[in-house]
């Protein structure tokens, strides 16, 4: 008979299992269209200093991250426990659809780590993915003010692509707008939005799930509001350090395999890339960040080397964490039930 503890392993395994084959069967399928036989003299050609900075800027994520929560926190999180928890919620993001990115559940997982309440973990949460959400929004800005003078969308992706992205750029400004004004102003205008969502047929049985989620929104959403403006400020400047690192991973390692780079059009592409692949509906975006990385980051590379990148900026962005998080969260589900 299979008793809890097992079950919750399998069901772990099962998890992290199940994104990383996806990856592995979409870079497979890259690998066949663009390796090619000069693949091999042309990785003799990598510029093996730039990509060993690679790994540096992955631990700057992590520690711009950690030191975002540390702050937030004013005090609740030791640093040490901020990167644990940072971890936790890369992990939770590798194993949950990107659309949730693992922010709803780190808030459970930093209670118990660090013996705080679930309220107040909820609160740096809460204030972590809204600056994250703003991130995006300026983000967006840029990118449609770049098309305007930069290729930030190849033309492979043809004139539909191009018109798919732009208004899902724009739908999206539009949630974040929405989110942030009932997070930050009136919590009202968000509920409002969110419950007629939920009156939509298929969504109707989430609905009291939903006005429960809403309240501790609401409870939280006053914490935010009594903040001073340098608090938000600096978080902000945290948050751009720290998606900033994730566009670094993607420059260097156009820097290290291509012949020539554009910085600007590299970082832009990667900015692209990474605010497409929140849509995904896969753990992680497992499978169709890879596929993003190849459309809009692959024209940039030499075509042979195109798998070979794909494969190096989802190892460091991505199996890393999956192994990291996954170290974390099993030992604590371990001694949990010891």
């Amino acid at each position: 008979m299979i008793t809890s503890k097992e079950s919750d392993l399998q069901k772990n395994s099962i998890q992290i299992w199940v994104p990383i084959v996806l990856s592995l069967a979409v870079l497979a399928a890259i690998a066949l269209f663009t390796v090619e036989p000069d693949t091999l003299p042309l990785l003799g050609q990598t510029r093996w200093g730039l990509l060993a900075l690679a790994p540096f800027v992955v631990g700057l994520r992590v520690i711009f991250g950690a030191w975002r929560l540390h702050y937030i926190a004013k005090g609740f999180l030791k640093f040490s426990a901020a990167l644990r928890a940072q971890l936790a919620w890369d992990f939770f993001s590798c194993i949950t659809p990107s659309s949730i990115g693992g922010g709803p559940i780190v808030p459970a997982y930093i209670a118990k780590d660090s013996r705080v309440s679930l309220g107040d973990s909820s609160a740096i949460m809460l204030f972590a993915m809204l600056l994250d959400q703003i991130w995006f929004a300026c983000a967006i800005v840029v990118v449609l003010l770049s098309t305007t003078s930069i290729d930030v969308i190849p033309d492979s992706l043809g004139n539909i692509g191009l018109l798919t992205l732009i208004t899902y750029f724009l739908g999206y400004l539009a949630w974040v707008i929405i989110f942030a004004y009932g997070a930050l102003k009136k919590p009202e205008v968000l509920s409002w939005v969110v419950r007629r969502v939920f009156m939509l047929p298929g969504l109707r049985r989430f609905g009291i799930k939903a006005d429960s989620i809403l309240r501790d929104l609401q409870e939280r959403a006053t914490i935010l509001r009594s903040q001073r403006l340098v608090f938000f400020l600096n978080g902000f400047g945290l948050t751009l350090l720290t998606w900033a690192s994730r566009y670094a991973l993607v420059v260097l390692i156009v820097a290290a395999t291509a012949p020539e780079i554009d910085y600007i059009l590299a970082g832009l592409r990667s900015v692209v890339t990474m605010l497409g692949a929140l849509v995904i509906p896969t753990p992680g975006g497992a499978g169709g960040a890879e596929g993003l990385f190849a459309l809009l980051v692959g024209p940039l590379l030499p075509q042979a080397l195109v798998s070979p990148a794909t494969l190096i900026w989802r190892v460091l962005g991505y199996y890393v964490f999956l192994a990291a998080g996954a170290y974390l969260t099993l030992d604590s589900a371990l001694r949990n039930h010891k």
